[in-house]
């Protein structure tokens, strides 16, 4: 598969994420797609990252911000809250993973948790 025939797999998983997110009631803001090799350096310089190959610089990598939904004691939406607890964000990792044996999510690195980020590895 070409680079571009990639990006659009990837873009097409992510789209179906977030659409399994908006099912289970969440919502789910862009975060970082495109990252230059000179703020890839910066990341790893500050411990942000721990490489300088990341799937980001391909347009392959995505971090999402997700939005949880709060809900009062009468089971009514009170708002959509940020988080990125591990916990939360897992059956959204596992739903990823299962899309395609390509796709990576970020919680299940072994050395470095990256909650957020996901990616789809060539």
């Amino acid at each position: 598969m070409s680079l571009s025939d990639e990006q659009w797999a990837f873009l097409q998983d992510v789209s179906k994420l977030i659409e399994y997110a908006k099912q289970k009631g969440w919502k789910i803001t862009g975060g970082e797609l495109y990252r230059t090799p000179e703020q890839q350096e910066i990341y790893v310089k500050t411990g942000r990252s721990k490489t300088y190959n990341s799937y980001h610089l391909k347009r392959l990598a995505i971090d999402l911000n997700f939005f949880k939904p709060i809900y009062d004691e009468n089971g009514k939406l009170i708002k959509h809250q940020l988080t990125w607890n591990y916990e939360d964000i897992k059956p959204f990792g596992e739903y990823w993973e299962s899309l395609s044996p390509k796709n990576r999510w970020g919680g299940n690195f072994r050395t470095f948790k990256d909650i957020p980020h996901f990616e789809r590895k060539v």
